[in-house]
């Protein structure tokens, strides 16, 4: 109940402000009438009924203005109480209520300094008008308590709107983070499936361009190894196409009854069908292997295979020579990798920059790794990266599962 009721007085405040004027009004000249016998008061109330008025009149503004609505609230208070007029809470009531309004809308610093002011002039008002023990107590005390109320009530109305918005930015600031860290993940996504079909195109593509220009070039004088090399650009073709629904397929939703199973991802096990494939297209490789083998995790392993199958694609379709080396280096807790390719010198075998080469980059940097690649002094191209053995990124190697 009291929940709807501030909602409703928070939403019609010009209105409230009215009333509650009203309201204090009634209370000043209800308290200008209370009488103690034995305590004399002045005859004429219409003095205070003014000021209490103004007091009244100053509360449609004690919202917005504070600070003033207090000063002037305070004069008008200490006037009443040095015309004669007893002390009440009825009588203070204008006064209390710029009080709270002066806790709820300033820092606690200011309301100390204003509150005590206001509690020190009004008791010195009441105190000079009857400097006898005469109601002494009264006079005194009284008015410091129920002006502490109206602070101490604003003060904890302050905390509970401060920690309500506090909660509802802690809401706002989470609900932004899950967004934006959901467009990063899909970002990320799309990048990753990007580099495979980059990959896997840019690869098989480059290998059935060389495999058919090849048997068109032979096809007059050795028809037979045309043909063979027809035959195994069926192959390469049929790979492509093999490769290219494995990796769309993760597109598709989970638990999708017409979804296929999709074959593993590929690792460094798969080097020799990737080196036979390139040879088939003309290119030499010769794949050399120092340290002792060790295991990697899937996402290193699909990473140095992407890496080698690239700068290969790169080798077939840039390379000035007809020959590749490709070295696998085990040291330490390290995988380096190798890939040169012959050429005339000062003459590069493959492009400096594209989306191969920063395809590459990026798949290094995903695993904890680096790659760097350019041209080498003795001529041809050389594609060198170093990655760990285990990568440093959970997600990566759940992503080729």
């Amino acid at each position: 109940m009291t929940t709807r009721l501030e909602r409703y007085l928070g939403r019609r405040p010009t209105a409230t402000d009215v009333v509650l004027a009203l309201g204090l009004l009634g209370c000043v000249t209800l308290g200008t009438s209370i009488s103690i016998p034995g305590i004399s008061q002045p005859r004429q109330d219409w003095p205070a009924e003014a000021l209490a008025a103004v007091s009244c009149l100053v509360q449609l503004r004690a919202r917005t203005q504070p600070r003033t609505a207090v000063v002037v609230t305070t004069v008008c208070t200490v006037i009443i109480v040095a015309l004669g007029f007893l002390v009440t809470p009825l009588l203070l009531a204008p006064l209390m209520l710029s009080l709270y309004w002066l806790a709820v809308g300033t820092d606690p610093r200011t309301t100390r300094l204003l509150g005590a002011v206001t509690m020190a002039v009004v008791v010195a008002a009441a105190v000079y008008d009857r400097p006898t023990t005469e109601m002494l107590l009264l006079r005194s005390v009284g008015p410091v308590l129920w002006l502490m109320l109206p602070l101490v009530g604003g003060g904890r109305a302050r905390l509970r709107r401060d920690y309500v918005d506090s909660v509802q930015a802690r809401a706002a600031y989470a609900e932004r983070t899950r967004e934006e860290e959901a467009r990063l993940r899909v970002a990320e996504e799309r990048m990753r499936i990007a580099r495979e079909l980059h990959d896997v195109v840019a690869h098989h593509l480059a290998v059935a361009n060389a495999q058919a220009g090849t048997a068109r070039h032979l096809a007059p004088t050795h028809p037979e190894q045309a043909q063979k090399l027809l035959d195994e650009l069926t192959t390469t073709t049929s790979s492509a196409l093999l490769e290219l629904r494995a990796t769309v397929g993760v597109l598709r939703q989970s638990g999708d009854p017409d979804a296929d199973s999709l074959e593993p991802a590929p690792g460094l096990d798969r080097l020799p069908d990737l080196i036979a494939t390139c040879e088939t297209a003309g290119l030499d490789v010769t794949v050399t292997t120092e340290g002792e083998p060790r295991s990697l995790s899937p996402g290193v392993d699909l990473t140095a295979y992407r890496i080698i199958q690239e700068a290969l694609t790169n080798v077939t379709k840039h390379g000035a020579g007809t020959g590749a080396s490709v070295r696998l280096m085990y040291h330490d807790s390290r995988l380096l990798i190798s890939v040169t390719n012959e050429g005339v010198v000062g003459t590069p075998s493959a492009p400096a920059g594209g989306f191969g080469l920063m395809g590459m980059r990026e798949r290094a940097h995903s695993v904890g790794g680096d790659l760097h690649a350019g041209p080498r002094p003795e001529g041809g191209f050389e594609v060198a990266a170093a990655l760990p053995l285990h990568s440093v990124a959970p997600e990566e190697d759940e992503a080729t599962l």
